[in-house]
């Protein structure tokens, strides 16, 4: 699966970005509850998308370790 990452031509500093725009979009959602009648909503949203950071990490690393092995 990550060779074909890999034919789209995505690098690993890709992901790495990607990761931490996400724990940044993550507190942007939360402090910008623009609703104040669905405020959990946001929250929850927010929590969400930060758990996207960990996972964009991983696999950074694992292309990461790819591209050293070439």
């Amino acid at each position: 699966m990550f060779i074909q990452i890999r034919n789209w031509g995505l690098t690993s500093s890709m992901f790495y970005v990607a990761s931490m725009v996400s724990v940044f979009f993550s507190i942007a959602i939360w402090a910008l509850r623009l609703q104040k009648t669905d405020r959990p909503a946001a929250e929850r949203f927010g929590i969400f998308v930060g758990l996207w950071a960990p996972t964009l990490m991983i696999m950074g690393k694992v292309i990461e370790d790819e591209e050293r092995l070439d």
